[in-house]
């Protein structure tokens, strides 16, 4: 479990240096009273200021990278549209969907989180890896997971969008290019997912509502009584593992 948190909370330093380090040469920068190097004495690694501003830019991006680059976007919706669907637009509150949703991402993402803390973030804090070995190594296991989870034809949208032809290998895409492209193929499988859902409440509402009709009980709202209705079946059926079962599934 150490190694996992340990793992998530580097994953998006990881991903930060992935746009700084290519850029990042053996430099400093003087001022009246002092300077600042970009480099250690043997021009290679990163200096220790440098690393401290990469750190908090990359806690700043946590929230964005926590829903771009993960299953985090997939099961808050999933979860969203089912309380729609039953009907209570507050419970279970936001605060809860969320802790949940935070929960099931880490979870799910446990494999690609081992891989890269084995691969990159080990060995980088061990001494053995340099921040742009690091990178590389850190990246990979997690375009794989991006590259798995996205269709081919919202790759395809993305590059023609990006007026680029698109190449002929998964290694070939870039990140820049997988990320759209991946929120995109989230979104609609969440959206699957959720009309699923949606189905079997809709057929109690139906009823429900035939039933008032049919009575001439037309004055009293149908929700007064499908909203129990929903309530009781969801928990027969033990909806919520159902529910996390089926989602946690979807990404293998």
């Amino acid at each position: 479990m150490t190694s996992l948190r340990k793992g998530f909370l580097q994953l998006v330093p990881m991903l930060a240096l992935m746009g700084v380090a290519a850029s990042v040469h053996a430099a400093a920068i003087a001022f009246p009273g002092g300077s600042v190097a970009f480099s250690s004495s043997h021009g290679q690694a990163l200096s220790g200021p440098l690393k401290t501003i990469l750190f908090l830019t990359a806690l700043s991006l946590l929230p964005a990278m926590l829903v771009a680059v993960t299953s985090f976007t997939r099961i808050i919706i999933v979860l969203a549209m089912l309380r729609q669907a039953i009907g209570m637009t507050t419970t279970p509150p936001n605060v809860v969907l969320i802790g949940l949703a935070f929960f099931l991402t880490i979870f799910t993402m446990s494999p690609v989180i081992d891989r890269i803390d084995s691969a990159a973030v080990s060995p980088y804090l061990a001494g053995k890896l340099s921040e742009s070995q690091a990178v590389d190594a850190g990246s990979a296991p997690l375009k794989e997971f991006l590259i798995r989870q996205t269709r081919e034809r919202d790759i395809a949208l993305i590059f023609e969008l990006s007026h680029k032809t698109v190449p002929e290998s998964a290694a070939q895409v870039g990140m820049f290019q997988l990320i759209p492209a991946f929120m995109l193929s989230e979104l609609r499988s969440a959206f699957e997912i959720g009309f699923i859902v949606f189905l079997p409440f809709i057929l109690i509402d139906i009823v429900v509502a035939s039933v008032l009709m049919s009575l001439g009980m037309i004055m009293v709202p149908p929700l007064t009584l499908s909203l129990p209705l929903k309530i009781l079946m969801f928990v027969l059926i033990d909806g919520w593992s159902l529910l996390v079962g089926a989602l946690v599934r979807s990404f293998h």
